[in-house]
């Protein structure tokens, strides 16, 4: 029986229009970015976008066609000063700073607005269950799916209180269909509060989605901000390189090597 070469990532993203949607984890957002930057800079447009938390971030601010070069300076010049405001509450930040910076990013007013479709995940706490945000304010929308419980303050949509998108949608898919064709970028997570064989941990697998696995991004925090631009930079040149890679068994896995330090 004659056998066909698997296709590369690129091939296989051009064919047809994908979604690209991106999971949950801390300060995630950095390497988020240098996906989609990679991934603009071969033409390669998602015509939807979904994610949780760090991924809701990035999602919210491509579809809303915010500026990607404005978005880059102000990821690379993120300070604590941007998003750290203790005051007494359900969470040790009010979250204030981070609206304006959120504010200042996302050029719209509805996320119904958003040039590219856009599906956000964040945790109801009323119910103890996700909810896809797909229309409403995008500023609170997307503070709700990055709410971290204890670090950040909920986010208060329709009288409900909402926390991070990451706790119950891990992997930033439930606004995706089942037969969606997919890009995921999935964060390795190293939480030390899920189990090392939480499915939430694991990529996940299914017809017409292509999971992108980077090892050995660096970490980031609050007090780490400048491992978060290294991850920025180590994702940018990894996508580039899975970009050429085959897809085999749903998955492009590649390794982080830039080790240079960026300032």
């Amino acid at each position: 029986m004659k056998t066909f070469p698997a296709p590369s990532m690129a091939d296989w993203l051009a064919e047809r229009p994908f979604t690209l949607a991106m999971s949950s984890g801390f300060f995630g957002f950095f390497a988020h970015f240098g996906v989609v930057k990679a991934l603009k800079e071969h033409e390669l447009q998602p015509a939807r976008y979904c994610g949780s938390s760090a991924g809701a971030l990035v999602a919210a601010c491509m579809a809303s066609q915010a500026c990607p070069e404005r978005m880059e300076r102000t990821l690379l010049g993120l300070s604590r000063e941007h998003f750290w405001d203790p005051s007494p509450g359900l969470g040790l930040l009010a979250g204030k700073r981070f609206r304006t910076l959120l504010q200042e990013l996302l050029p719209i007013t509805d996320l119904a607005l958003s040039p590219t479709p856009v599906a956000i995940s964040a945790w109801h706490a009323g119910s103890r269950r996700t909810q896809v945000l797909s229309t409403g304010d995008p500023v609170e929308a997307v503070y709700a799916s990055c709410a971290v419980p204890f670090l950040f303050q909920p986010a208060r949509i329709d009288g409900g209180y909402y926390w991070d998108g990451g706790i119950a949608d891990r992997h930033g898919l439930a606004g995706t269909w089942p037969v969606e064709r997919v890009l995921y970028h999935h964060l390795q997570s190293r939480s030390p509060w899920r189990r090392a064989n939480s499915p939430a941990l694991q990529a996940p697998l299914r017809p017409n989605l292509i999971t992108l696995a980077i090892d050995g991004l660096s970490r980031s925090g609050p007090g780490k901000l400048e491992q978060g631009r290294m991850a920025l930079h180590q994702a940018y040149e990894a996508t580039t390189q899975a970009l050429a890679k085959p897809v085999r068994q749903g998955i492009v896995n590649v390794d982080s090597v830039l080790k240079r330090r960026v300032h």
